[in-house]
């Protein structure tokens, strides 16, 4: 009989996988590939897609297109469990999947903990989707008042989408906003002093707001409560607290590590299932914690490819090996970045035109795959 191939999301780590679609199916292995969206987004270029940097067809990827060209089956549904012994996927919509053989790059979400009701102009920094909806919306309100906007925490995301929510209302025609980051303890707080001073410079000459030491503990739509008590009234709050991998392994009942991501050995393999995979945000690589970056998504790439081609032909896997330090760009909004490589580190122009070199360079290469 054939091997069935499930790829559970079309994410950075798949990219590779999927452009070599046909040399599975020229095996006679059937492929499925499951998404949400038929589009997989570049988290890299999210925030200048919101300050309108880019265009949405500039840093999406066409799963579903490229997946259906390849001889592929693209099912448009959301997964709700893995049943690991009988090696089946659960879908939202009630439909199940058997499978032979499973990769997962299902990504990592926005806790929601704090948050009570509705989303209504709440945005979570993920998906990546959800930031040209907030774009939309900023710009009908920005058009008719000034409006207050709010970001939940002090990482780089929280960083990139303040300064591209800068760029966004600097448009004729539009009110200008008062933009306030909200930070548990400071910006940038796992990176350099040198990172960080220059993040603040940026922010602060744009009149951007730090609210540093306030511990966010509350969300709902116009407010957020700090732990002492402070309220803060707001048109537009941005969630960038800090992600998490999807909650589906651990509900699953499938090994995860301590944050709840898929645990894989050097092979990205289950510990416990030989015949699953994965890669990117939604795992815990078993040998040594990873940052939750796109850089080791882009590095597993390869890896994962060859090591389901081995799986199914019974050849030897590959190892991966997550490398030395990687590069860091943060896209400040205002044509700058920060460039941070150790032991090099600077900011301005240059910084950006390097970031958006390397982004338009890895979307061109799989967009290529497209028409």
């Amino acid at each position: 009989m054939r091997k069935h191939l499930v790829l559970a999301g079309g994410g950075h780590a798949h990219m590779v996988t999927l452009s070599n679609l046909n040399r599975f199916i020229e095996k006679g292995c059937q492929v499925t590939v499951i998404q949400p969206s038929e589009h997989h987004y570049y988290s890299g270029m999210g925030p200048g897609m919101l300050g309108k940097t880019y265009t949405p067809g500039e840093i999406r990827f066409a799963t579903r297109r490229v997946a259906e060209k390849m001889g592929a089956t693209f099912v448009l549904d959301r997964i709700d469990r893995i049943d690991a012994v009988a090696r089946s996927v659960h879908l939202e919509s009630g439909d199940s999947i058997s499978y032979d053989l499973i990769s997962c790059n299902l990504g990592s979400q926005v806790p929601q903990k704090m948050i009570t009701g509705a989303l209504d102009d709440i945005y979570l920094v993920k998906p990546i989707e959800g930031l040209l909806e907030a774009q939309g919306r900023i710009l009908d309100l920005a058009s008719r008042k000034k409006l207050s906007i709010g970001i939940v925490g002090g990482g780089p995301s929280a960083v990139e989408i303040a300064g591209n929510v800068w760029r966004l209302t600097q448009a004729p025609g539009l009110h200008p906003a008062a933009i306030r980051i909200f930070a548990k303890s400071k910006v940038m707080p796992h990176h350099p002093d040198g990172v960080r001073a220059k993040a603040l410079v940026s922010l602060k000459s744009r009149g951007i707001e730090i609210v540093g030491g306030c511990d966010v503990t509350g969300i709902r739509t116009g407010r957020l409560t700090a732990a002492s008590g402070r309220t803060y009234e707001l048109d537009i709050i941005f969630v960038a607290v800090g992600v998490k991998p999807n909650p589906v392994f651990r509900e699953s009942g499938i090994p995860t590590g301590p944050d709840g991501g898929l645990l894989v050995n050097r092979y990205l393999q289950s510990t416990a299932y030989p015949n699953m995979f994965g890669g990117g945000d939604c795992i815990c690589f078993e040998q040594a914690p990873l940052d939750k970056v796109g850089v080791y998504a882009v590095r597993q790439n390869a890896v994962i490819c060859h090591n389901l081609m081995a799986a199914l032909d019974g050849t030897e896997l590959q190892p991966f090996k997550p490398g030395g330090d990687y590069l860091l760009i943060f896209n400040l909004g205002d044509g700058r970045g920060i460039f941070y490589k150790r032991p090099i580190l600077f900011g301005g122009r240059l910084a950006f035109i390097i970031k958006d070199y390397i982004d338009r360079k890895f979307m061109r290469r799989f967009q290529a795959l497209e028409p």
